[in-house]
């Protein structure tokens, strides 16, 4: 797969609040690593758990539907077979932009953001691909 680093870098420029899906309260899980980053880099990170009422010190959401902001990136750290309901959430929350961490990919739920003009990453760390455009120079 082809990376587009510029994209990338553009959509880290310009989207300030992550809804991060399947969010862990186990620091030693990778989205409570990578949300923990993100935080760190100045994004405003919305934990969406229905089991915690606060991750990170934030406010935990049961479902994007609950978040009471605006949401850019849907980060979405859950099975491939759980992506659907959450891609069509975040299209009906008007979400910019679906972000499926490394090992999430879904490309009918993919097709269905990419038909309401929402763009979609596919498999993909957003914490490396934020620390790989920071090294390069590009935030």
């Amino acid at each position: 797969m082809q990376i587009d680093i510029d994209k990338i870098a553009y959509i880290l420029q310009v989207a300030k609040t992550i809804a991060v899906v399947g969010l862990s309260p186990k620091p030693e899980r990778p989205s409570y690593r990578v949300a923990e980053y993100l935080l760190h880099q100045g994004y405003n990170i919305i934990p969406v758990n229905p089991g915690h009422p606060e991750i990170l010190g934030r406010k935990s959401y049961p479902s994007l539907f609950d978040i009471p902001e605006p949401v850019d990136i849907v980060d979405i750290f859950r099975r491939s077979e759980s992506v659907s309901p959450i891609v069509r959430a975040a299209v009906q929350i008007q979400a910019q932009y679906i972000w499926m961490q490394e090992g999430v990919e879904h490309e009918e739920a993919a097709a269905i953001a990419r038909q309401h003009d929402v763009m979609v990453i596919q498999n993909l760390c957003l914490k490396k691909m934020h620390y790989l455009c920071a090294a390069k120079g590009l935030l």
